[in-house]
């Protein structure tokens, strides 16, 4: 462990500072100097007010009649209401090189400018930070290091924070050196994600490329770009890749026994990108799950139900059981309906009612035609199945073939056509005669016979 401040060294050193800072601040030569440049800074705010007034409802105008997006609408917009603290800041400057040129005291329109410009800063960074905890904190770091360095405090606090420190082996970590790898750690991953997601809407413009590759060109980027920037927030901080080895050796084999179902899930989600078995918009149906894929993930595919439920199945599943994509090729599809009718009906006829049943939803198709066939002859009556098509397997499939078998059943019991149920025939035959008297007695013995 290399020195740290005792107690006492760091009372000490936190009086220096103060003293530093008040001693020179606070004295009659300072305020009257002060009080000169107030007039400056407060007539080039003014001035800076008028202007920002008079042009802010043209901008605001000739923004809104544009043709962009009304996301890119609300960015211009944010930042066209930053034009007022940069024009302050044009006219700080002019004050400021005005004073040096006479000699006249400056340093408050130094500091103004420079809190003034650091303000303006931080403001166009947490405009592009959606998160409202995020940007704040964002800008109380920011402006909370702008102002200490303004006032000569950041390089003493920077030493101090950097004799707080161990060695671990030929590796020093100090509490400069972890906060430092953090905060390149937090901007690198935040610009690594927005620039994935500028180039993933990039991407999704392109039409030579299927949903299937634009969702797995826009995941190796993004995984390419996290990787990258956390390798540079390591090499910021200071630390040797090369010691990480057998870290990397460790995870391996961690993944290897214990991670394997998640490393199945994330190559079985490659695959599905590669093979576009599976893309974003298909109607599919795993099981009793009927849906379209709303989104492809690295562990699992987000299949939306009709009813609003969403169900999160595995990748490995996906590929290793069987899956029923309706809309693969087209959205065409052929629905089969069953139907049983007693063995009195007219077949004939049942078989021309089906086809008239089938030709009335108007979601079937009249081309390809409804087909109506027997099947075969069962035990309770004769199998029937009607086959049509629709162009709409997005809108379900239960709906349509319940609106068939309405009809089914109203120009059945129309045209005297039976359903049957099931039924059983027993045939009891008697005892041929004497057969009676060779039955053996069932009536109880008593019990003084047993003994």
């Amino acid at each position: 462990m290399e020195t740290v401040f005792s107690g006492e060294g760091i009372r000490l050193w936190i009086e220096g500072v103060l003293t530093g800072l008040l001693v020179p601040v606070f004295t009659p030569a300072n305020i009257v100097e002060t009080a000169m440049q107030i007039p400056a800074l407060v007539g080039s705010g003014f001035a800076a007010w008028w202007i920002y007034d008079f042009i802010s409802p043209a901008i605001a105008a000739r923004l809104l009649r544009s043709t962009m997006t009304d996301y890119a609408k609300w960015i211009c917009l944010t930042l066209a209401s930053l034009l007022f603290p940069a024009l302050w800041t044009a006219g700080l400057w002019t004050a400021m090189a005005v004073s040096l040129a006479f000699g006249w005291p400056h340093n408050v329109l130094r500091v103004a400018i420079n809190l003034l410009a650091a303000w303006t800063v931080i403001r166009v960074a947490s405009i592009l930070v959606r998160d409202a905890v995020w940007s704040r904190a964002i800008a109380l770091i920011a402006y909370t290091a702008a102002a200490l360095n303004i006032l000569h405090l950041l390089a003493p606090l920077l030493s101090l924070l950097d004799r707080f420190a161990t060695r671990i082996g030929t590796l020093r970590i100090s509490l400069l050196t972890m906060v430092e790898g953090l905060l390149a750690l937090a901007g690198l991953l935040w610009l690594a994600v927005l620039i994935s997601r500028i180039l993933e809407r990039r991407i999704q413009k392109l039409s030579n490329l299927t949903p299937s590759v634009q969702v797995l060109v826009a995941k190796l980027l993004k995984a390419t770009m996290i990787t990258l920037a956390v390798t540079l927030a390591l090499t910021a901080a200071g630390i040797d890749l090369t010691a990480l080895a057998v870290i990397g050796g460790a995870i391996g084999v961690g993944v290897g026994f214990g991670l394997q179902r998640i490393a199945s899930n994330l190559i079985s989600g490659v695959i599905l990108l590669m093979d576009r078995s599976i893309k974003p918009g298909d109607i599919i149906q795993v099981g009793e799950t009927y849906g379209w894929v709303s989104s492809l993930g690295a562990r699992y595919v987000s299949v939306e139900t009709r009813d609003g439920t969403e169900f999160l199945i595995p990748n490995e599943d996906i590929i290793t059981q069987q899956v029923i994509n309706w809309s693969h090729r087209d959205p065409f599809a052929r629905i089969k309906v069953n139907v049983r009718v007693s063995f009195q009906s007219d077949l004939k006829l049942a078989l021309d009612l089906l086809v008239q049943a089938a030709s009335r939803p108007p979601r079937v198709l009249t081309r390809p035609e409804p087909r109506a066939l027997l099947l075969g002859f069962g035990e309770d009556g004769a199998e029937l199945e009607l086959r049509f098509w629709i162009s709409d397997v997005q809108n379900g499939i239960r709906n349509v073939s319940s609106e068939v078998l309405l009809e089914v059943w109203d120009l059945f019991r129309a045209h005297g056509i039976v359903i049957p149920y099931p039924q059983r025939d027993i045939h009891i035959q008697g005892l041929p005669a004497g057969a009676e008297a060779e039955r053996p007695s069932l009536r109880p013995v008593p019990k003084s016979a047993t003994s």
